[in-house]
């Protein structure tokens, strides 16, 4: 190879940090020369004013450096034209149409709700530390917040105010932070918005926009973090979603376990599956060995109980002891999983995270994109 094509080689691995693919395979890469030790290198963005555009640059520029006999980098950043642009979103949708909803039940990607019965259970905070947990395994991952009217999805993860996600003409590019490819009506409102007050239809067109509106690029898991109680949007997704896995959160306490039963029960008459339940606020041990059930104990176990039928046993799949540090991780954006993994609370989201990796989706029933030659 030319010192020009070992350039261009090293370049080309270069990871779009939205999109998640080599700048390479996404024509991004354009005249590239190496002259007495100096690479000049051209880069095409995919819009003016790319937020990842600094990273990409920074990346380039390493990667070029890398290649023996570079001792200079120039780096010459432009933008793609409309036609390339437009070429790039048919690469990228496949062959599916706009506004096309790549998560029904022929999908390889396995869509999880993540429910409860009423608020202040917990049920955001778990969800996010979960999806930290499943990219922190090598997962492709996704997270819808659904709870319109409560999101907090984007303060757990730590994504700054008025951060929006990224237009390539007509897709939606969503915001990754700690590995996890998010979106949340939080990341519309205007300056001083604060409060989403809006009813039924709203709500549904809402939620059915976040599935086909926005590019997540194959994803292995998309959690959905639902609002609590069984209103509208949990109609919605049960609508758009009839495929889907249900977990269930609740606390020991029984005020919480006896509501929590009935958001499982909704799933269920929507087809939906419910494959376990998550018992958040747990007893948790002091430095002396005292053990402080501060919610009771047993809510979680009686609310498997409840939900398990003859052929489908509903499991209580983790029980997540009361945590400083769980909620110290969320009031900073930081999850618990990331910020101190060897907290008791996160040892747990990481166990659930693993029982939930090891299930896996089943092929069984679905179409497989193949053809006979």
């Amino acid at each position: 190879m030319t010192a020009a094509e070992s350039v261009r080689a090293a370049v080309a691995a270069v990871t779009d940090p939205e999109l998640r693919r080599p700048i390479g395979e996404l024509d991004m890469v354009r005249d590239i020369t190496v002259v007495g030790g100096t690479a000049k290198v051209g880069i095409a963005l995919t819009i003016v004013g790319c937020p990842a555009a600094d990273r990409i640059e920074r990346d380039v520029r390493q990667a070029a450096a890398s290649v023996a006999g570079v001792e200079a980098v120039e780096v010459e950043v432009g933008v793609m034209t409309p036609a390339e642009r437009k070429a790039l979103t048919e690469k990228l949708r496949a062959g599916r149409p706009p506004r096309h909803m790549p998560f029904g039940p022929d999908s390889l990607t396995r869509v999880i709700l993540v429910s409860s019965g009423k608020g202040g259970v917990g049920k955001s905070t778990v969800t996010a530390n979960l999806a930290v947990a499943l990219a922190a395994r090598g997962l492709s991952v996704g997270l819808v917040d659904a709870d319109v009217h409560g999101f907090s999805i984007p303060g757990l993860l730590g994504i700054p105010a008025g951060t929006q996600p990224t237009r390539i003409d007509d897709l939606m590019l969503p915001p990754v932070a700690h590995g996890v490819k998010t979106i949340s009506i939080g990341m519309f409102l205007r300056d001083g918005e604060s409060v989403v007050a809006w009813r039924g239809p709203m709500l549904h067109r809402t939620v059915s926009q976040f599935l086909t509106d926005v590019f997540f690029g194959d994803l292995d898991v998309l959690l959905i973090d639902m609002p609590p109680g069984t209103g509208d949007i949990a109609i919605s997704i049960g609508q758009l979603l009839p495929h889907a896995e249900v977990l269930v959160v609740t606390t020991p306490q029984a005020a919480a376990s006896d509501v929590a039963i009935r958001s499982g029960l909704v799933a269920r008459q929507t087809g939906q599956r419910v494959i376990g339940v998550i018992e958040n606020m747990a007893a948790y041990t002091l430095p002396d060995g005292t053990v402080v059930d501060l919610f009771g104990a047993g809510g979680g176990a009686a609310v498997a109980e409840a939900l398990s039928e003859p052929d489908a046993p509903v499991p209580l799949l983790a029980s997540i002891p009361l945590s400083p540090a769980l909620r110290q991780g969320g009031d900073a954006g930081v999850p618990v999983v990331a910020a101190a993994p060897d907290d008791a609370a996160a040892a747990a989201i990481r166990d659930l995270a693993g029982r939930l990796a090891r299930r896996g989706r089943g092929l069984a029933g679905r179409s497989l994109p193949m053809s006979v030659g």
